[in-house]
């Protein structure tokens, strides 16, 4: 048996000036902007007594993290930037302890003179509820303030809270108008996102073409999902030739980087010989790595091949085992052959009401 298992709960990730965004998935690294003063070096300075009005910052690379200066007539008073890199400071924790409270604090501040990262990430702050209340609401507002700003990690929230109905009706067409103009930014999430939704159709017409490309580009950017789904297109020849072989070289990318859907497909192709030489010891092992991620698809493909001596020595004992766990999670051939072992008396005893 063999799933692809669709992304349908898209991974909402803080972008950070300092921090790497994405997964799942390459690793896109953005660079940090000190604003620190040519030739002036910025001591270490307790939190409690820096004066916010004179804030200044910049980032020591080698120890990641941040040293505070405050200079009443060298910096007279704080930018919008300075605010937003003390709320980065706050959020994270970066030389000061983590407070969301003052986080949000600053942001605003910074949110309020036009910054978009800032915008961004009081946004973020409202849908998660974090150091404020949560309020899909004023999440909303701030996101597309962002979002205006052409900011594309605001982008591709503002689409997700359109696609889902976060606090407002679900709007695919808005879903794929913000997802498209992150994507056009090379946000790897949003092009993963728009490529489903043409694979789909959902929000806008079918169109093989524009998935494989919108994909393509998320899956040469490490994403998993995307390269999983590239996996499914070349395997089922969705918009492109059939090729088993390319379909497995992607499924493998995905399945290297942990996904469990593609893990389980990796899984299947070693097993069949589809698209790669059959190696029995390699797909047990693919199996086991997705199954024991909980993936129900894959216990039950273990429970079939305990079932059945299938490259392994056969074990009831087992196969009921896998196929408890998969069919607890409602997973459906896993379910019938636990009621056909029951009704057979396969390693167990018969049990009628089981069976049933």
């Amino acid at each position: 048996m063999i799933y692809t298992k669709l992304m349908g709960s898209i991974v909402k990730m803080r972008l950070a000036s300092k921090l790497a965004f994405a997964i799942l998935p390459g690793v896109i690294l953005v660079a940090t902007q000190a604003l620190a003063s040519p030739g002036r070096q910025t001591p270490q300075l307790n939190a409690s007594v820096v004066d916010l009005g004179c804030f200044s910052w910049q980032q020591d690379e080698a120890r990641n993290d941040f040293d505070y200066q405050c200079d009443n007539t060298y910096y007279p008073r704080a930018t919008s930037a300075d605010k937003s890199r003390l709320g980065d400071a706050y959020y994270y924790g970066d030389g000061v302890n983590q407070d969301y409270g003052e986080a949000a604090k600053w942001y605003r501040k910074a949110a309020i003179q036009g910054d978009a990262y800032s915008q961004f990430s009081l946004g973020y702050m409202y849908s998660k509820g974090e150091g404020v209340p949560q309020d899909a609401w004023l999440a909303h507002k701030w996101l597309t303030k962002a979002a205006d700003r052409n900011f594309a990690a605001a982008q591709y929230s503002l689409a997700d809270i359109y696609y889902y109905g976060d606090g407002v009706p679900v709007d695919y067409k808005k879903a794929v108008k913000w997802y498209r103009k992150a994507a056009e930014q090379n946000h790897a999430f949003a092009q993963y996102s728009l490529g489903f939704m043409y694979k789909q159709g959902i929000g806008l017409k079918q169109d093989y073409g524009q998935a494989l490309k919108w994909l393509q580009k998320a899956a040469d950017q490490g994403h998993p999902e995307a390269q999983a789904s590239m996996g499914q297109m070349y395997l089922e020849g969705n918009g492109v030739d059939r090729n088993p072989a390319t379909a497995f070289e992607w499924y493998f990318k995905s399945a290297m980087q942990g996904n469990a859907g593609a893990q389980n497909n990796i899984g299947y192709m070693y097993r069949t010989g589809l698209g790669v030489k059959q190696d029995m010891d390699r797909a047990l092992m693919w199996y086991r790595n997705s199954a024991r991620q909980g993936y129900a698809t894959a216990q039950a493909s273990l429970g079939f091949v305990y079932q059945r001596g299938i490259g392994v020595k056969q074990s009831f004992a087992k196969a009921l085992r896998w196929y408890q766990l998969a069919g607890g999670q409602g997973e459906l051939s896993a379910q019938f052959n636990l009621g056909l072992m029951y009704l057979e008396g396969m390693g167990v005893a018969r049990n009628m009401n089981k069976a049933a």
